[in-house]
């Protein structure tokens, strides 16, 4: 993500509980903890002081099977927004559609609400994500199916997760669109271009030039 200029939420790994006092200047507050080789979050947290960040770094270490906590910036409360984006073995790449989390980011994606497509954006805020979609999916150069996670604020936003596959969202976005993310995902797989692809909401072929980028 750095190489192609996509930001994610900024963070160190941090193996001294004692070495805590640059990382609020450094991230802002509050501030994520998760400790390393842990089972169900244990000894992780939110500081929204130093003396917490000190408190839960020293937990997490302790914790930690490695004695290790990665430290993040925290991106509590911002929207979560999610795209479904497909690429052939040729470069060319669509996006299938946006999708937004009912609840911000802070609440795990199993137990919210997912609807599609995004209901609170600008078309220029999800164009930018739509770009950045594309962006991704071409440097990682996945053939098939992916899912792109953002965290978006204010015209800021960060990469929060990459599934290089079909995902629990492709599934909602198959059926808000009529687009089979599966099926093609898996022509893909076996060699075909998304050009030679029959689009089945269309019932006709797109014919799609090499390297372009489009939404069907």
């Amino acid at each position: 993500m750095n190489a192609i200029g996509e930001r994610v939420p900024k963070s160190f790994v941090v193996y001294d509980a004692g070495d805590y006092q640059w990382l609020a200047s450094e991230l802002g507050l509050p501030i994520i903890i998760r400790p390393a080789y842990t089972l169900g979050g244990g000894g992780s947290g939110i500081a929204r002081t130093e003396a917490q960040l000190r408190d839960i770094i020293e937990n997490g270490v302790k914790k930690s099977r490695i004695g290790q906590v990665l430290v993040e910036e925290s991106v509590l409360g911002w929207k979560e927004i999610e795209y479904e984006a497909m690429r052939d073995s040729v470069d060319t790449c669509i996006t299938i559609c946006s999708m937004e989390n009912v609840d911000a980011m802070g609440v795990h994606t199993g137990e919210s609400i997912v609807v599609a497509p995004a209901q609170t954006l600008s078309d220029v805020e999800l164009q930018m994500l739509r770009s950045a979609s594309i962006r991704i999916i071409k440097a990682l150069k996945i053939e098939g199916g992916c899912n792109i996670q953002f965290a978006y604020k204010d015209g800021e936003y960060r990469v929060i997760e990459v599934n290089p596959r079909v995902s629990r969202s492709s599934a909602l976005a198959s059926k808000a669109t009529g687009y089979p993310i599966a099926r093609v995902s898996v022509k893909i797989a076996i060699g075909m271009q998304l050009s030679e692809i029959p689009n089945s909401v269309t019932n006709v072929t797109r014919l799609l030039s090499n390297r372009r980028s489009i939404t069907p």
